[in-house]
């Protein structure tokens, strides 16, 4: 695992927080698709074993729909969502780039994913979630 460091985020009121293993340099989907264009979702898919949930378990609910298979988790308290497991990356964790602590980001850039056609550009995601 070299080349990564510890990035640390969180909601809004702090109460569900967690850590990733990722690059100092980091690449950013933003999706256009009906959930992240409404919530301002910037896409960070790392493999489950690089996501640490450091507190909040209890404070956390689900939403699914469609397929049932992405997992969005919200914080009970704020609303936010600042993690999820998505459908493109089963197998990992979706961080949200707006909930990160920005003091290990050394450079990033951001690049649109057009979720609005999801069955056509999801497979363009499926290797984030992979160890390397």
């Amino acid at each position: 695992m070299s080349g990564l460091v510890t990035h640390k985020g969180y909601c809004h009121c702090k109460a569900v927080s967690w850590e990733i293993l990722a690059p100092a340099d980091l690449f950013i989907d933003e999706c256009n698709c009906s959930m992240c264009d409404l919530n301002g979702f910037q896409h960070i898919i790392v493999p489950r074993s690089r996501f640490t949930l450091l507190s909040g378990k209890d404070n956390i609910t689900t939403y699914t729909f469609n397929t049932h298979i992405a997992q969005h988790y919200f914080c009970k308290t704020c609303g936010v969502e600042s993690f999820y497991v998505p459908r493109s990356n089963p197998d990992g964790y979706s961080i949200n780039f707006r909930c990160l602590d920005r003091g290990n980001v050394k450079t990033y850039s951001i690049q649109p994913f057009d979720g609005q056609n999801w069955e056509k550009f999801a497979g363009k995601l499926t290797h984030l979630s992979k160890e390397a």
